[in-house]
Parts: C-alpha cells; sequence; structure tokens
C-alpha cells in the first residue's frame, strides 16, 4: 500500500537550492518534506563533487547570510576536528585545499557534513522529514496547481505520495517540470527567440545542452602505483577529437575559454603556467600536521573530462544511460591515462601515484553520485533574463540591468563549456547581476517554484546563474517565498504583481540577510 504523506512545502530534490530552501522554509515555521534521489543532500557540493565556483568579493558581500554561515561552519569544520598547522591556523580565510578556483574548497563529505548539521534541528523537531534515495516518478495536477507528487524508492521501489499546497522543484535537471506539464525550455535558444548576441544564428537547438561531467576524486602519494585496470572503451577516447578541440582530449593541450585558442596545461605546480592538480584541490596536506594526509586530494572536474557526445535531458532511458555510462568511461579514461601515459617534464610518462579516493565521494566505483550537470530543463516564467540583461558588452558603463524585484544578487562570467551540439565554449564578460522575481514565477502554474539551474534563464545565461552561491539564494527565496505565501494567504504571482506585498516580502529578505542591489563593483 502507497504511503501518503503531507506537509506546508514539498521539495523535490536535495541539491545546493534544494537544500537552502528547505532550511529557509522551516526557519520560517512550514513544515517541509524534502526528497534526494542519492544518499547524499547538498548537489553540486556533495554528490557532484564540485567544491564552490564563487566570485571575487564572496568573503565581504554578493551572497546571502545563511549562504556565508555555510561556508564559516565549513572552515569550522577543519579548524575544529583536524591537526592544522600554526600557519593554516591562523588565516583567517582558511581555504583546505588552496584551490586555484575556490577560496573554500573542501572534501564532499565535508560539506554533506555541514549540510546534516544545519538541518538537524529541523530534521530532529520533525519540522523537516528527509526521504533519501527517492527520485520522483508521477504528478498529478489539477489545472494549473499540482495536488501531488509521488516519489519512488530507488533500491526498494516503495512509493510515497506527497501532497502540500506548495511544491518546490529543486532537481538538477528540472525533473517535475515535464511530470507536471508545466511549460519549460531545453537547450538553446535562437536570435529570433531572444535577441541575444551569442544566441543561435540559426534555429533553436532544443538539444543542444552543455557538458555535464562526470567527477572524482584523487590523492597522490609519490612512489606508488595504483593504476587502475584499462577502461573498456581507452581505445576510443585515447583517440578522440572534436572538431573544436586543437588536440586529442586526452592531452595537456585544450581548448582557452575565453580566447579559444589552444591552451597548454601541466599537472604539477611548476608543470606549466596552469597546474590541473590544484584547479579544485580540496586537502592541500601543507595545510595540516605533517604525514597527516599521505597526499593532496584533488577533484577532477577538468576540460579533458566533460562530456558533450549528447544529452541526459528529454531522450529515452536507454540513451540517457549509454551517455551516463560513456561519461564515467571518459573520466576513467583520463585517470588511466594520468597513470600511464600522460607526458611528464622529467621526459617519464604518466603518474602512477594518483590514487582513486572512493571514499572521497562516497561509492564503490570511485565516480562522483551524480554528474555534474551545468543546464537543466528552464521553465517558462514571467520574466527571462537575457544576456543583454547582464553583458558588460551590451551595458558597458550602466550596469547590469536593475530589477524592481529583486530577490538576490549574483556574478559570475557567462560561462558555458562546450555543448551537446558540438560548439566550443562561450565564455564573455558579465556584470554583478540581480535575481529577478519575476524568474521565479512560472506562467502558469500556481504553486511550483524553482529552486536550482531551472529558473526563467536562457542557454546563454544559464551560464552565470548556474553557481553555488547563485542556486542557494534561488532556494533560499523559494523556501522563504512559499512559506510567506501560506502565512499571507496570497500566491507567488501575486507577490510579485502587488507593490505593497512585493515591498513587504524583500523587507522580509533583506531581515534574513539577503542582499537584493550591489554596491559598485565591476565586470567579471
Amino acid at each position: 500500500m502507497d504511503v501518503e504523506l503531507k506537509a506546508d512545502i514539498v521539495i523535490i530534490g536535495g541539491s545546493t537550492g534544494g537544500c537552502a530552501a528547505a532550511l529557509a522554509a522551516a526557519r520560517s515555521g512550514a513544515k517541509v518534506i524534502m526528497t534526494e534521489e542519492t544518499k547524499w543532500i547538498g548537489g553540486q557540493l556533495t554528490s557532484q563533487a564540485v567544491p564552490p565556483d564563487e566570485h571575487r568579493w564572496i568573503e565581504s558581500f554578493g551572497c546571502t547570510r545563511s549562504y556565508r554561515h555555510f561556508r564559516n561552519r565549513l572552515r569550522s569544520y577543519y579548524q575544529d576536528h583536524f591537526p592544522l598547522t600554526s600557519k593554516a591556523r591562523e588565516q583567517a580565510q582558511f581555504n583546505p585545499g588552496n584551490a586555484i578556483v575556490s577560496r573554500i574548497a573542501c572534501e564532499p563529505r565535508t560539506a554533506l557534513a555541514v549540510f546534516d548539521e544545519m538541518l538537524a534541528p529541523f530534521i530532529h523537531s520533525g519540522r523537516i522529514t528527509l526521504l533519501l534515495e527517492s527520485k520522483v516518478h508521477h504528478v498529478e495536477t489539477d489545472e494549473d496547481d499540482v495536488r501531488m507528487v509521488e516519489v519512488e524508492h530507488v533500491v526498494t521501489k516503495e512509493k510515497k505520495q506527497l501532497l502540500a499546497p506548495y511544491f518546490i522543484d529543486a532537481t538538477d535537471c528540472g525533473d517535475v517540470l515535464p511530470l507536471a506539464g508545466a511549460e519549460y525550455v531545453t537547450g538553446s535558444e535562437s536570435q529570433s527567440d531572444t535577441g541575444e548576441p551569442h544566441a543561435l544564428s540559426g534555429e533553436a537547438d532544443p538539444m543542444d545542452m552543455q557538458a555535464f561531467t562526470q567527477c572524482f576524486g584523487l590523492d597522490y602519494v609519490e612512489g606508488e602505483d595504483f593504476t587502475i585496470e584499462k577502461p573498456k572503451d581507452y581505445s576510443f577516447w585515447s583517440s578522440y577529437q572534436a572538431d573544436f578541440w586543437p588536440n586529442k582530449l586526452l592531452d595537456w593541450t585544450a581548448v582557452n575559454p575565453v580566447t579559444l585558442e589552444a591552451n597548454t596545461y601541466g599537472f604539477f605546480k611548476g608543470e606549466a603556467a596552469f597546474p590541473l592538480w590544484e584547479y579544485r584541490r580540496v586537502i592541500d596536506k601543507e595545510n595540516f600536521r605533517a604525514g597527516f594526509f599521505e597526499g593532496d586530494i584533488s577533484l577532477i572536474n577538468w576540460p579533458q573530462n566533460d562530456y558533450w557526445l549528447g544529452p541526459i535531458i528529454d531522450v529515452e532511458e536507454e540513451e540517457r544511460v549509454k551517455h551516463l555510462n560513456q561519461a564515467k568511461q571518459l573520466s576513467l579514461s583520463l585517470l588511466y591515462w594520468l597513470q600511464t601515459e600522460a607526458p611528464r617534464p622529467d621526459g617519464k610518462f604518466g603518474y602512477r601515484g594518483l590514487r582513486l579516493r572512493k571514499d572521497v565521494v562516497g561509492t564503490e566505483d570511485g565516480m562522483a553520485m551524480y554528474p555534474y550537470i551545468r543546464e537543466s530543463r528552464r521553465m517558462k516564467t514571467e520574466f527571462t533574463v537575457l544576456e543583454q540583461h547582464i553583458s558588460a558588452d551590451v551595458r558597458g558603463d550602466l550596469g547590469a540591468e536593475n530589477f524592481e524585484d529583486s530577490v538576490g544578487i549574483g556574478s559570475y562570467r557567462i560561462d558555458l563549456h562546450p555543448s551537446t551540439g558540438q560548439r566550443s565554449f562561450i565564455d564573455i564578460s558579465s556584470l554583478p547581476f540581480q535575481v529577478p522575481l519575476g524568474s521565479l514565477i512560472h506562467v502558469r502554474m500556481n504553486n511550483l517554484l524553482p529552486a536550482s539551474k531551472n529558473l526563467g534563464v536562457t542557454h546563454i545565461t544559464n551560464g552565470c546563474y548556474r553557481l553555488h552561491p547563485v542556486e542557494w539564494n534561488i532556494g533560499e527565496v523559494s523556501g522563504l517565498l512559499a512559506a510567506y505565501c501560506i502565512r499571507n494567504q496570497t500566491s507567488p504571482r501575486q507577490v510579485r504583481n502587488t507593490a505593497a506585498l512585493l515591498q513587504d516580502f524583500q523587507q522580509l529578505l533583506q531581515a534574513e540577510g539577503i542582499e537584493l542591489k550591489w554596491p559598485t563593483v565591476h565586470a567579471v
């Protein structure tokens, strides 16, 4: 017999934004059910093994108060429990991995521990019910309202029917949208659709989506040999070269995302101008007591394991599984190449001391629990953020478009990885931007909100709205908005389109520590 559970707000997907939504809604007094397809909540930060991508001002401003609290707790986790060196303890902005890409690069397990700590009071009190390994299976609607979402346990196949006044889609692929019959967009719009300078010049292509990446974790122990078994598809990936790539994919030469010229990488510091090992390094052993870690730990999310041979959204299940498996084979092939064939500055080949750290990502095969998803299904919303609203080339000294219905801020370059349409990077300067409430309000559905990459953006603007602090902001606002609407017997659409309600809600957001406007800063 199916189980029926009721709450004020049901959040489908325990992503970064899903967790932020659950915390915000529970703080507001709402009763919440949150589901998660994998064994780990946290999305990008945990099950996808991607440390935070953030803007240059993140330590001072440009994110929500709760996101900054999360970051501070990440640091405290190491400071409270690990044998740091005295030098590391003296660093006010301690970075466990001293990564190039992130000021707070940490292990996925650490992010998971902090999420668990932050959610614990609400889970223990019954305010939040967490359903792990539960995937959305079916959605029932009544005209323009979601009435019930059914989830199925991925192992036991037990089904639970979840009922609530409000539902939040916090999945990384926007999985609720097609099941609910909610209008959405995928892939690349055309210039005739959006007027965006970098949109497709011809027809829109719904299947042209950014590459996804199967991330994994490694450490390195000099003098040891941890060479894995040769992957079954190694012969394919070791010879593969895309038309837009300067050399074979498994090589130190890759495309510079900005100039699109050939760019030469190296592995360790001193081997090239850009050492990939430090790119997303999450443990720098020099931060800890001598010998505590055998070697550094790095998460591998590089140009060389971006997968663009096909999308995994809105395709048949057989096709989806095929691409997921091929992406794993690419990542395993990259590891095998690094261990056995990668040219070294000393004239030798391979770094056999590289060890696949299955424990770091919590899986038996050593691959992250879920692929890193850069591009989701995107809701058709009352307002869609376009390139023209945020591009430095278009807006110039005017700054990004000012949105009267702002519910947050973010900043990142418009950073699109190669796509399944076999197009190369699009990486252009953007201006620090706002998140308009209109981009969270579906054109038709009344009680379905986004909390991940599924808000009202385009293929182009997704490139800067998809990063960790912005996803957190989106999720937090959706959680607060649903709770606000329940408390005030109104709707998200009315909040956005009624001046007094919008002002009241924005005041609530500011009281919750959500910044609505940027100070004077420059393009990134």
